[in-house]
């Protein structure tokens, strides 16, 4: 049985807890539907929150950056949150007050790790690029001992995070029904555009990539 409560009181969905999933499969199934996530914290009193390139790599999701990148030295040194949000659907109601959007998320807390065994970390940046473009890694000109050294790689455990998903259709008040205009779903989707090489390509033939 999926877990129904939450790891901790401040992963507990408060607003609407009846689209909450607290299981570990539909957190990391999110994860890994996203390319991009937002990553929160704290420099000097100040608040940022940086959207980046991430991966899960079992109950871990990692990023990676610049190794003098103030955002990884204070990931590294304080609480951190990650949110990923993906719009799956338009949904129009008959009142403006009742449009919606159904969308699956996750906010993640806790505080990033730092990796530093060089084998550990060339084995998750290939992972990386394998999750974006299966098969390129090893067509790839090898990553120097100088750019893994210059390349930071942090991780955050999954262990307290929480999803929220919204995955149906209209709720309307029952004397809107009558409405006349149009009620229903406008599914959302993301695909690849016509790739575009660069004239100095050796090779013309475009690879794959995780969208197909």
């Amino acid at each position: 049985m999926p877990p129904v409560s939450a790891p901790s009181s401040r992963t507990r969905v408060r607003r609407l807890p009846d689209r909450a999933h607290y299981d570990a499969d539909t957190v990391a199934a999110i994860v890994d539907a996203a390319m991009l996530c937002t990553v929160a914290f704290q420099i000097d009193g100040t608040v940022h929150a940086i959207p980046t390139i991430h991966w899960r790599e079992g109950g871990h999701l990692y990023i990676h950056g610049a190794k003098a990148s103030r955002m990884l030295k204070a990931l590294t040194a304080g609480e951190a949150c990650v949110t990923i949000a993906l719009a799956n659907g338009l949904v129009l109601a008959r009142s403006a007050m009742h449009h919606s959007m159904n969308y699956r998320s996750v906010v993640i807390y806790g505080r990033f790790e730092p990796v530093t065994d060089p084998g550990y970390k060339l084995n998750s940046l290939r992972a990386f690029i394998e999750g974006f473009y299966p098969g390129r890694w090893d067509t790839l000109r090898p990553i120097t001992n100088k750019e893994l050294n210059a390349t930071g790689l942090l991780r955050i455990a999954l262990s307290e995070a929480s999803a929220k998903i919204r995955a149906h259709g209209v709720k309307d008040d029952e004397e809107d029904l009558s409405w006349p205009v149009w009620a229903g779903v406008v599914p959302l989707h993301t695909v690849t555009g016509e790739p575009v090489a660069e004239r100095d390509s050796v090779l013309q033939q475009v690879p794959k990539t995780r969208l197909g």
